[in-house]
């Protein structure tokens, strides 16, 4: 018999690479299915259906939304406007069992709240650490969407350092996007990593948009927690201005010596405030704070910590071709 056709072999070599392929493409796929079956199977009965009541002005409504068990004994974490100023707040974890919840305290700047129910030694997920994350990292989001409880989500990490208005007005920091898909009733449930550990509590979503959802990083719930279990709530400054962005005319800003673009224009001083006892007027530009700039409004409130809170201060403001530097003591914001 004659020699065999060299494009038979090679024929034959690219069906073995192919199947090769195939193969490898399974294992991959059976590796990452074994992953979100870990993460659901150890995250998963921490993860509750809240349901609540609320009573407005003689109407009554209900609510639905997620939050998980993090201590043995009860607490849970879940978002702000899941359970702001609820007259009844009931969990439903998915073994069964049922809780009528309490109030911890919640912070609508963060939209993070704690709650806690009745019981002991309830599972638990553990806190991760989103300061560790990676932009492409498997993300698995577990929660009560429309009501079907314990569904699970699978993405990704796609992007850090978000920001995202609070329904506050706030703007929170180092918030986590990703594509792991949310709808309303995911609100307060975990975002989970590989590991099973969570990195962020589901927050928002942006409506009509394809899988661009957001979650609250959980190193900023660690810090909210520690202060929600210590005071009931996040002390923040206070000084009682409104006001809104401005770009500032580059010869102002030469003749200033400012690096800054933007300060803000105050468009409102409240009676009684910090700001109205020093002397700030509605059309003044705050470009500093005790030597920072001030190049916005929600850097003016980044800046208006606790730390700030019966602490004097030193403004510095243009006002026509003046720079004042008037003097207010912040206080704790109600």
């Amino acid at each position: 018999m004659g020699a065999r056709p060299q494009f038979l072999d090679s024929e034959a070599a690219s069906t073995q690479q192919a199947a090769a392929a195939g193969a490898s493409d399974a294992s991959l796929l059976d590796a990452y299915s074994r992953v979100v079956v870990g993460v659901v199977e150890r995250v998963g009965p921490a993860v509750g259906l809240v349901a609540v009541k609320h009573r407005s002005r003689g109407r009554g409504g209900a609510g639905a939304g997620s939050g998980f068990v993090f201590t043995p004994d009860g607490y849970l974490l879940t978002n702000s406007h899941v359970v702001h100023a609820a007259s009844a707040t009931h969990v439903t974890l998915p073994d069964g069992r049922e809780f009528d919840a309490d109030l911890i305290g919640d912070d609508p700047d963060t939209d993070l709240a704690v709650i806690r129910i009745g019981g002991s030694a309830l599972p638990t997920a553990t806190l991760g650490h989103s300061s560790r994350l990676g932009v492409g990292q498997i993300a698995v989001a577990i929660g009560n969407p429309l009501g079907f409880q314990n569904s699970v989500t699978a993405g990704v990490v796609s992007a850090l350092g978000r920001t995202l208005r609070a329904q506050s007005g706030r703007l929170m920091d180092d918030v986590i996007q990703t594509d792991a898909s949310l709808n309303p009733g995911n609100s307060g449930g975990p975002l989970v990593d590989a590991a099973a550990e969570v990195i962020g509590v589901n927050t928002a979503m942006i409506p009509g948009a394809q899988a661009i959802c957001f979650a609250t990083g959980i190193d900023t719930a660690r810090w909210v927690v520690g202060r929600l279990f210590a005071h009931g709530r996040v002390r923040r400054a206070f000084v009682g201005i409104g006001g809104a962005t401005l770009p500032l005319p580059r010869l102002m800003q030469r003749a200033l010596g400012l690096d800054q673009q933007t300060a803000v224009r105050v468009s409102e001083v409240q009676a009684g405030s910090p700001a109205r006892h020093a002397g700030i007027e509605v059309g003044d530009l705050i470009v500093g704070l005790d030597g920072t700039a001030v190049t916005g409004l929600d850097a003016l409130q980044r800046l208006l910590g606790a730390d700030r809170i019966g602490k004097l201060c030193v403004l510095r403001v243009v006002r026509g071709k003046n720079v004042l530097h008037p003097t207010l003591t912040p206080r704790e914001k109600a």
